[in-house]
């Protein structure tokens, strides 16, 4: 599977954003995915994940209530709305694969990535 992500720019605080990644493989619709950020001088974390037919959702406290994780696997495309932005959600996030049909919230546990869209947020 390889990944493309976008949607990523500048945006305010309080402000909106809705990240995009695209999937390419036949075997996307049977994939658990994961979105994942890293901010600059900091480790990357996880933030969202969903599993293989989108019945199962997993946030990250910070982001709880904020941010919605969801997929399209007719079209390959997995998506991360983000609302209610604040300066600390300013990162580059990534797009992930695992070959399960479960989620994982663990880096280690995702094989495939994407390339990164960053986000900033200004206060």
């Amino acid at each position: 599977v390889q990944l493309q992500a976008s949607g990523g720019g500048l945006v305010q605080a309080g402000g909106s954003l809705t990240l995009s990644c695209a999937a390419f493989g036949r075997t996307f619709s049977t994939y658990g995915m994961g979105w994942f950020r890293q901010a600059p001088g900091q480790e990357r974390e996880f933030v969202a994940a969903i599993n293989y037919n989108g019945g199962r959702t997993y946030y990250t406290d910070s982001v709880q209530g904020r941010f919605t994780i969801s997929r399209d696997n007719p079209n390959n495309m997995l998506y991360l709305r983000l609302n209610s932005l604040e300066p600390e959600d300013t990162a580059v996030y990534y797009c992930a694969s695992r070959r399960v049909t479960a989620y994982g919230t663990r880096a280690d546990e995702y094989v495939y990535w994407g390339q990164g869209t960053l986000v900033t947020v200004s206060s």
